[in-house]
């Protein structure tokens, strides 16, 4: 089921509009499969996160990437362009229609050598992983954020960036929990819970962006890290 509140801009939207039509478009079918999704009601991230998310990659130049919530590959696609001709991205789904699409898209971009798929749960893949990430990009269930970032960090190297996607609910993520609708509940205290654990710990540095609809960038500071 759809979140609506990821569809609430938390900047005003004329804002919005101006990072989307001002910065650089992506080019070729990588360009063309952001337009389809767009125009379809794909969930995508939004352009200027995409903007972000290059200019971020460029700057970090990782290796190895893991990301959380594959939807239609549209994003793992486009982090295979920053990892070099020995790097690779591993990217995790559990929704058979969204597998299915972007094996598709995959096979069209050319990229199945450079990302690999991971079928199932999150929180029955996450414990088995044995690499090690440079960055991780977490855009998956809300409110498992929380229950995913012990798995994340374990795996993140130090030095490394863990971003995720969607966590500020519209700019709800602020008000009261009885002011939020019964279904959206169990969200809003696991975001707050995620916020709680993060910015508050030693190990951690991290920076919330107003992207989207809204970016947690968070920075492993030690070798372990002890939530």
């Amino acid at each position: 089921m759809q979140n609506r509140m990821m569809s609430m801009p938390v900047v005003k939207q004329e804002v919005v509009d101006f990072m989307r039509d001002k910065q650089k478009k992506l080019p070729g079918q990588l360009g063309e499969l952001e337009k389809e999704a767009n125009e379809n009601g794909v969930p995508i991230i939004p352009h200027e996160t995409v903007v972000f998310m290059q200019f971020l990659l460029g700057q970090l130049q990782p290796k190895n990437i893991l990301e959380i919530g594959t939807a239609i590959g549209f994003s793992a696609s486009l982090m295979s362009q920053f990892v070099g001709e020995d790097g690779h991205v591993t990217t995790i789904d559990r929704f058979d229609v969204m597998i299915e699409k972007a094996k598709k898209n995959l096979v069209k971009l050319g990229l199945t050598d450079k990302i690999t798929l991971l079928e199932g749960q999150a929180a029955d893949i996450l414990p088995t992983l044995t690499e090690q990430y440079d960055f991780i990009f977490m855009d998956s269930a809300k409110a498992k954020y929380i229950e995913f970032l012990p798995y994340c960090l374990n795996v993140l190297k130090k030095g490394g960036v863990l971003m995720i996607d969607d966590v500020l609910q519209g700019g709800t993520i602020l008000e009261p929990i009885e002011s939020i609708h019964r279904s959206q509940r169990a969200i809003h205290r696991k975001l707050n819970e995620l916020f709680d654990v993060v910015t508050n710990h030693p190990d951690l540095t991290s920076s919330l962006v107003p992207l989207g609809d809204g970016v947690l960038l968070i920075t492993k500071e030690a070798e372990t890290v002890k939530l």
